[in-house]
């Protein structure tokens, strides 16, 4: 009997315990919570590149703008042009707030057409931060080398000869999509060369002539390799995308819109044009505590208007040009909502690079 007590006690203790922890876990501030914690920032690509010289950007300055002022370490994940660190943070990431991450800008349409059977994530369900830059300032540039055997435009829309060889990661990759939509839908002479791991290994392949050039970001090239802006360095722009003008700085580089041949080419390129505002998006996993996702969401905000990284933005010669959670949500909804012959073009395009046709 007295044993049958002391366990009923005992059990009872033990649940006022356990909901005290309980209670005490529930009044935890957000402050409180990330005081003396570390937050892992995971980034789909390696070092080296546009999207990792915005990740080091992001690490260095928004641990200060979260409450409790928490370490950023940057952990690099890449592979399938980011899609294994993207299914990685929708999936296992811890959902507590200690862990965001940074992929391709062409995740979310990818998550939206749903063709790839890898894709383990819906872009509507992430916890959006925002986007560093909304390609306001930036454009796509393909760079090819002067001596290749395709230097001009006139050569790049004829279909007979030797095609122009341009180096892409996988999947995902903004660029890589871009050149496939360009290929397919403009009729250029491309060949893709895939299987490159990340951005330096594709500079260094253009420089060693294993391929004749690359599509990237102009903030990327002005961080990575302004030596190709010069006359001297054998490297010019033959074509720009992702901006329905162009860029102030190459005035004499056609956009993908002006060598569209008709109306209905000119909407799939708008299409992708809305992928290409997302440049480089941040984002935590689904399900972070309410409380904790306003707080890093504010400080997103926050930090991209801080005097410090907009200074440390401007000597990278990065693009600054930010999306909020909200206006990034917004936009893959609206991406969501195109057409469904439009979807099911891109997907079919999609189908046919992995194919490798």
């Amino acid at each position: 009997m007295r044993r049958s007590k002391g366990r009923r006690l005992f059990q009872l203790g033990l649940a006022l315990v356990l909901a005290c922890i309980a209670a005490r876990a529930q009044a935890q501030t957000v402050a409180e919570f990330y005081r003396g914690r570390t937050i892992q920032l995971v980034l789909g690509y390696g070092p080296g590149g546009g999207y990792d010289a915005y990740a080091r950007l992001v690490t260095q300055h928004i641990g200060k703008h979260i409450p409790g002022a928490p370490a950023v370490v940057l952990q690099h994940m890449p592979g399938a042009g980011s899609l294994r660190a993207t299914n990685f943070l929708y999936t296992t990431a811890s959902k507590d707030g200690l862990s965001i991450g940074a992929f391709s800008r062409d995740m979310p349409f990818i998550g939206v057409l749903g063709h790839n059977a890898n894709v383990q994530f819906d872009p509507r369900k992430f916890t959006w931060l925002g986007s560093v830059a909304s390609s306001v300032d930036d454009a796509y540039l393909m760079f090819v080398r002067k001596d290749a055997v395709i230097s001009n435009i006139e050569s790049l829309r004829k279909r007979d000869g030797a095609p122009l060889m341009l180096g892409v990661t996988g999947e995902g990759g903004g660029a890589n999509d871009w050149i496939v939509l360009l290929r397919d839908l403009l009729g250029l002479n491309i060949k893709l060369v895939s299987g490159y791991p990340d951005s330096g290994a594709l500079f260094l392949a253009v420089e060693r002539k294993e391929i004749d050039g690359r599509a990237l970001d102009y903030s990327a090239l002005r961080s990575s390799r302004p030596g190709w802006m010069k006359p001297e360095s054998g490297m010019h722009a033959l074509l720009q995308f992702g901006r329905a003008t162009r860029h102030p700085d190459f005035p004499n580089t056609p956009t993908a819109s002006e060598l569209a041949k008709d109306d209905k080419a000119r909407r799939m390129i708008e299409v992708a044009d809305i992928s290409n505002t997302l440049a480089r998006p941040f984002a935590a996993p689904p399900g972070v505590p309410k409380d904790r996702a306003k707080a890093l969401q504010g400080a997103f905000t926050a930090m991209v208007k801080d005097p410090e990284f907009l200074a440390d933005a401007a000597r990278l010669r990065v693009d600054v040009s930010p999306l909020d959670g909200d206006e990034v949500l917004a936009r893959v909804e609206k991406l969501a909502q195109a057409p469904p012959d439009v979807l099911d073009f891109f997907r079919k395009m999609h189908e046919r690079a992995k194919a490798g046709d």
